[in-house]
C-alpha cells in the first residue's frame, strides 16, 4: 500500500446535497418574501433582507462545497479542492460523543497545531486546533472515516 492511497472517502450523495442547499434557499426565498410584501418596521425588515439573503448566499457556497469529497490516506486527511484538512501525525483525538460539538452525520478531531479558520459548510470546517467533518454526509461514511482515524491513532501511540 502506497502512502498516497485512499483508504476511504466521505462526499454528500446527491439527494442529500440537493436537499440541504434547497432548504437552505427556500428559507432565504421565503423571508425575502416576507420583506417585500408585508414590509415590518425598519429593523425587522434589515433583519429579514439581511437573513434572507445570508441563507441564499450559504445555499450557493454549501453547493459549491458539497460537490468536494475528503479522503483520507496514510499520511493525510484531505479535500478534493487540494485543500490538507490535517496530517495524521498531527490528530490527537476524535470525539464522536453525542452531546459533541461537532457537524450533524460526523465528528469532531482535535490537533496539536492550529490552523487557518475555514468553513466549507455541509461537508467540514476547522476553527484552531479543532475540524468538524459531516454535514450533508451520510453517517456510515463518516463512522468508517473516524474508526480508521482512530484505529491509526491507537497505532501510533503503541509504537515504541
Amino acid at each position: 500500500m502506497t502512502d498516497d492511497e485512499v483508504l476511504v472517502t466521505v462526499e454528500a450523495s446527491g439527494l442529500r446535497r440537493v436537499m440541504g442547499v434547497t432548504m437552505l434557499a427556500v428559507i432565504g426565498v421565503a423571508l425575502l418574501y416576507v420583506a417585500a410584501s408585508n414590509p415590518p418596521s425598519f429593523a425587522w425588515l434589515v433583519f429579514l433582507l439581511g437573513v434572507g439573503l445570508g441563507a441564499l448566499w450559504l445555499s450557493v457556497r454549501m453547493w459549491q462545497a458539497t460537490s468536494h469529497k475528503i479522503e483520507l490516506t496514510e499520511q493525510v486527511l484531505r479535500c478534493t479542492d487540494g485543500t490538507v484538512i490535517a496530517q495524521v501525525c498531527d490528530i490527537e483525538s476524535i470525539d464522536r460523543g453525542f452531546f459533541a460539538f461537532k457537524p450533524s452525520n460526523g465528528f469532531l478531531i482535535r490537533t496539536a497545531t492550529p490552523g487557518a479558520r475555514i468553513w466549507l459548510p455541509g461537508l467540514w470546517w476547522r476553527a484552531g486546533r479543532r475540524i468538524g467533518i459531516g454535514g450533508v454526509t451520510p453517517g456510515s461514511q463518516s463512522k468508517t472515516m473516524s474508526e480508521i482515524l482512530a484505529a491509526m491513532i491507537a497505532q501510533r501511540s503503541l509504537r515504541p
